[in-house]
């Protein structure tokens, strides 16, 4: 299986990240609590798209809690992973790729993948899904899938899946009833 996550923020000491919309009682509780959803539904034979910001603060720590995760990780950068957590991430055994942004093909699907929420297609253009690129992304610690309800923008962040990863196919499903919710409102008006 494929899934996807971003923003685990691993050892982020700023209550806006562990409390807000996930409701942990501390970083130490986020940590764990993260960890323990993603490795509930990951196995080491899935691969995991990792959309940015795993860590901060203490690297060596970040480190060892990042080794605890299943799968084979792919990270996807973003605008805390800085140089120095680069070259911690390469000595991981469970990291497979590290990169800025790439694009992905599932089925008749093609993906765009990076950290930051990219305008990739037109929703209102007639097209059926899978003919779009679809952008994945986290950065915005949004508690919604879509971005500015663009079924073309779907945010895998912890914040929106309630700490777990998101599968592709429930990524499929889920743009798939967006795209019809806004089709039926078009016909509507």
């Amino acid at each position: 299986m494929i899934y996807f996550t971003s923003d685990l923020h691993f050892n982020h000491d700023k209550d806006f990240i562990w409390g807000g919309p996930r409701g942990f009682s501390s970083v130490e509780e986020n940590n764990y609590e993260i960890i323990k959803r993603y490795n509930s539904i990951v196995t080491n034979e899935d691969d995991v798209y990792i959309l940015g910001d795993l860590m901060l603060d203490d690297y060596d720590a970040g480190i060892e809690l990042i080794k605890q995760l299943k799968g084979k990780i792919h990270i996807i950068l973003g605008n805390h992973d800085t140089n120095t957590r680069i070259e911690y991430y390469k000595k991981l055994k469970n990291i497979v790729e590290i990169t800025y942004a790439t694009i992905i093909k599932y089925g008749k699907f093609s993906f765009f993948l990076c950290h930051y929420p990219t305008i990739t297609a037109n929703y209102d253009d007639g097209k059926a899904v899978f003919q779009h690129l679809i952008n994945l992304h986290g950065h915005t610690h949004a508690e919604n899938y879509f971005y500015n309800e663009n079924p073309y923008m779907y945010n895998v962040g912890v914040d929106a899946h309630n700490g777990y990863p998101v599968s592709i196919e429930q990524i499929i499903s889920d743009i798939r009833q967006k795209k019809n919710e806004l089709d039926n409102i078009q016909n509507l008006s």
